[in-house]
């Protein structure tokens, strides 16, 4: 298989995570998952501008992106690899249910390429956990642990 095949394979570019997330702008927060193994792992790339809504409030003068929003960035990687993993026959919606060990490092600001690195820690019937790292630059800026359960997506239109 060619290095681009390859590469397609374990990644998922914007178009991809607008086909299996039900976020839209301005709350999905990653812009593409790569070095995806499975449901097992894969990293979610943020790359943070200033544009975005949140910084008008927090804080004008110095800019900071919310320790909630990456605690999202995080849980938006885990669900995107969750919901790949189970295939497009059956789709799903995900929904958090715990944040647990949560710890905010140093800030993250405009113009920071946040790195979020996801990895399964146990999984019972549809409800799956992750341990979650966040870094800019090769230096932890976050970190948790999330949970979330796989839903039946409903079909809304009647």
């Amino acid at each position: 298989m060619s290095e681009i095949g390859r590469a397609n394979l374990n990644a998922a570019d914007i178009q991809r995570l607008l086909a299996i997330l039900p976020h839209r702008y301005p709350f999905l927060l990653i812009d593409r998952i790569i070095d995806i193994d499975g449901d097992q792992s894969a990293t979610g790339v943020k790359n943070v501008t200033i544009n975005e809504p949140h910084f008008a409030g927090h804080f004008p003068d110095n800019p900071i992106m919310p320790g909630v929003l990456i605690i999202e960035a995080m849980a938006q990687t885990a669900g995107a690899i969750s919901l790949m993993h189970r295939g497009a026959d059956k789709p799903g919606i995900v929904y958090f249910l715990t944040i647990d060990n949560a710890k905010f490092r140093r800030p993250v600001v405009p113009g920071d390429r946040l790195l979020i690195h996801v990895k399964k820690l146990r999984q019972r019937a549809n409800i799956t956990k992750f341990e979650c790292t966040a870094e800019v630059d090769g230096i932890r800026v976050a970190e948790a642990e999330v949970a979330a359960m796989i839903g039946v997506a409903e079909d809304n239109q009647a």
